[in-house]
C-alpha cells in the first residue's frame, strides 16, 4: 500500500496527469472526468494507484510526472521518476491492463528493488 509520505509527493504529479487527461479528449473537461471514472468503474482502465503500487514495489525513486494519453486509440500511462543516482526514467504502461510496455532512461537497473517482485 501506498504511505502518507508517498501520496502527499504525488499530489502535484497526479494533477498533472489529470489536466494532460482533460488535454487529450475533445470532450469538455467534465465529460472527459466522468469518461474517465466511468472507464477505471467498468474495468477499461487500471487505477493509478494500482500503477503507482506496482512501481513503488519494484524501483526506487521518486514520481516526478504522470500522464495518461492515448496512442493510436490505446491508453498508456507514462510514469516519469527520478531514481536515487539522480537518473530520470520513464515507464510506460498499457492502461487497460497495467502491463509495463516500455522503459526509457539511463541506469534503470540502479533503480531496481532488491526485493521487488518481477
Amino acid at each position: 500500500m501506498m504511505n502518507r509520505r508517498l501520496l502527499s509527493r504525488l499530489r502535484l504529479p497526479v494533477l498533472a496527469a489529470l489536466l494532460a487527461l482533460l488535454a487529450a479528449f475533445p470532450a469538455p473537461a467534465d465529460e472527459a472526468w466522468r469518461d474517465l471514472h466511468q472507464a477505471v468503474r467498468e474495468g477499461r482502465v487500471v487505477p493509478l494507484p494500482e500503477i503507482l503500487d506496482w512501481l513503488e514495489a519494484r524501483y526506487a525513486g521518486q514520481v516526478l510526472e504522470v500522464e495518461l494519453e492515448r496512442d493510436d486509440g490505446r491508453m498508456l500511462y507514462e510514469v516519469e521518476m527520478l531514481g536515487p543516482q539522480g537518473q530520470v526514467v520513464e515507464f510506460e504502461f498499457d492502461a487497460a491492463s497495467g502491463e509495463l510496455i516500455g522503459m526509457e532512461g539511463v541506469n534503470i537497473n540502479g533503480m531496481r528493488r532488491e526485493d521487488g517482485a518481477e
